[in-house]
């Protein structure tokens, strides 16, 4: 930190300061601060006081020394999903989250403006379209991470580093809370904001020397002063940073790391102060219960649809919904965990654009009919038209392990239940019908479909006209049953008295009983030994020739279906990287399987 640009930058603030309130403000012994006021003087950047005997003012060298300080603007960092605020942000990001009628981000944005800061960056991902307003209302700019949903914060300044490079700028998380505006004109050397934390704390820790200089960050301690808040890089600081981070984006294993693990891993070659602020001044708040407790407005009324739902389903008051935990997001929905009175229930909550995909009248009636089953989970409230679900949570429950035989032949198990079981409904899931849909869905929103789509499509086709042929033969026909479709092992729970249930049945109709054990294989990444396994499990014999084609055509059929599915869902925003690679691979090996084993014009089927 520049000393004599802090006695500067202070004489600018408070024209005819004493040398008491200069030793006050910088927390400097009244030794140190005549030192440097003979220092500044002598350089001519300083005079004593016209109309006060004591006191000093800003040359016009002083002002012209100082400008070398001028922040030049801020980076706000918004590209997170904020999981310990759900459901909150499954609606809005946490930085548009309002703070005594305030919005995190707003407050911050005002702050600034303030001290003249206007050239503003806000890096965008999660919800980026929720930050578009604020390019008119602010005059702010957007830089979008398109790696926001894989990496942390290392890999986002890496995508704003330009914005970095070579100029003095704030970066600040859009989900800070200052109390009083800690932002200045000038800044006189990069610093990381901190804060004192009795007892024992599992934030990141800064050891510093009596300059100030950090010299040392750990992760936990005890009555130690934490990173916390802001943080200020100068245009010397960035200089020797970007280089460093630059090279640990580039390495292996780094992809969920901070920024400040770069900070850590270099700190004794990046010259950073700690700047220590009172314990009320910056807030971060961890969670929706310590929002609670801060902003009174968040015990009833979060103006949030899922809260509004849960207290209206269970006719209690917001401040009753407790233990509030972001569930792992599905593939086709969000869900959060939550607690009423002694018990939890799971709330979820439909993803983008699930509206075309699910038909929740049909998933209504296939829950309807399957209740004296007793094999789904216990569903406390369903919508039919918004999708929202309410059920219960299955304290101690696990999910199937797809690479524990014992567990598969349970899965197995509950799938002979479901087919045997008699009970219809009156809607199929035909799975033509649903390529035609997905594939129109991708072409409608831009999706970039494979190269040889095409050809692989034709293969597709010739595949479905085959099983048609063995649907329509009037002597000895496959059956038609209740089907579960979406029997991923992460459907299958576990419960601690021995029970399984069958969660999830959005894709549910009537269908070909062994669309379930292909797609069952096909979600578990099974190879061939392992699904050809998976079949004699389910079927409790070895397969005739017609089942194992079927079996075989279904796991191709599945894969191209889920990754049009994939494809759509990512020109839509959601991204779920191999995953769409592996479903098309399934398509092609098994269609190829079918081609070398069940030829067309022969006896086989």
């Amino acid at each position: 930190m520049d000393r004599t640009g802090l006695v500067c930058r202070y004489m600018k603030e408070h024209p005819y300061c004493t040398q008491r309130e200069l030793a006050q403000e910088l927390g400097l012994s009244l030794g140190t601060v005549n030192t440097l006021i003979k220092e500044c003087t002598k350089r001519y950047l300083i005079a004593p006081g016209k109309s006060c005997a004591g006191t000093y003012e800003l040359t016009d060298s002083g002002e012209e020394f100082l400008e070398q300080f001028r922040v030049d603007g801020a980076l706000v960092i918004a590209a997170g999903f904020g999981s310990r605020f759900v459901p909150l942000t499954y609606e809005t990001p946490k930085g548009l989250l309002e703070v005594f009628g305030e919005r995190m981000i707003e407050r911050q944005i005002r702050q600034l403006h303030e001290v003249g800061i206007r050239d503003i960056t806000i890096v965008v991902g999660y919800l980026k379209e929720k930050f578009d307003y604020l390019i008119d209302k602010f005059g702010v700019k957007l830089l979008y991470n398109p790696e926001y949903s894989c990496k942390n914060t290392l890999a986002t300044l890496y995508r704003a580093r330009q914005v970095l490079r070579g100029r003095n700028m704030y970066v600040l998380s859009s989900d800070n809370w200052m109390r009083e505006n800690m932002y200045r004109t000038w800044e006189c050397g990069a610093w990381y904001a901190a804060s004192y934390m009795e007892g024992n704390t599992s934030e990141w820790v800064l050891s510093y020397n009596k300059k100030g200089r950090i010299t040392d960050v750990q992760i936990g301690g005890r009555d130690v002063w934490c990173m916390y808040g802001p943080v200020y890089f100068s245009r010397e600081f960035s200089q020797a940073f970007l280089p460093l981070l630059e090279k640990e984006y580039a390495a292996p294993g780094t992809e969920q790391q901070y920024w400040e693990h770069v900070l850590m891993k270099y700190i004794s070659v990046l010259e950073m102060d700690i700047n220590r602020q009172p314990g009320d001044q910056v807030y971060e708040f961890e969670n929706l219960e310590e929002l609670r407790k801060f902003d009174p407005r968040y015990q009833n009324h979060s103006d949030n649809q899922a809260m509004e739902l849960v207290a209206e389903v269970f006719e209690v008051p917001e401040s009753r919904i407790q233990d509030i935990r972001c569930l792992k997001s599905g593939m086709t929905n969000n869900s959060f965990l939550f607690k009423i009175e002694d018990r939890h229930y799971i709330c979820r909550i439909p993803g983008p654009g699930t509206e075309l995909l699910v038909n929740r009248r049909q998933e209504a009636a296939v829950y309807r009919a399957i209740a004296p089953l007793g094999i789904s989970e216990h569903v406390v409230y369903m919508n039919e038209r918004s999708g929202y679900k309410i059920a219960a949570y299955y304290e101690g429950s696990r999910t199937a392990r797809h690479t524990d035989q014992g567990d598969m032949r349970a899965c197995m198990e509950v799938l002979r239940r479901l087919h045997g079981s008699g009970f219809q409904v009156d809607h199929r899931f035909d799975i033509r019908e649903r390529i035609d849909f997905y594939e129109r869905l991708c072409t409608a929103h831009g999706g970039t479909l494979f190269e040889d789509y095409d050809k692989v499509r034709v293969g597709m086709d010739k595949l479905m006209d085959r099983l048609d042929r063995i649907y329509s033969r009037e002597d000895a026909p496959r059956p038609r049953v209740l089907a579960h479709i979406d029997s991923n092992v992460d459907n299958f729970l576990f419960l601690p008295d021995g029970g399984v249930r069958l969660i999830d049945w959005e894709y549910s109709g009537m269908c070909d009983p062994l669309i379930d054990v292909a797609m069952c294989a096909i979600y578990s990444y099974y190879n061939e030994q392992e699904l050809d396994w998976l079949t004699r499990t389910y079927l409790e014999r070895e397969p005739e020739p017609e089942e194992r084609l079927v079996v075989y055509a279904y796991a191709a059929l599945g894969g191209f279906l889920w990754s049009l599915w994939a494809v759509y869902k990512s020109a839509v925003g959601d991204e779920f990287g191999e995953y769409t690679l592996i479903m098309y691979r399934y398509a092609k090996d098994y269609f190829r399987k079918i081609q070398e084993m069940f030829p067309e014009g022969t006896d086989t089927p």
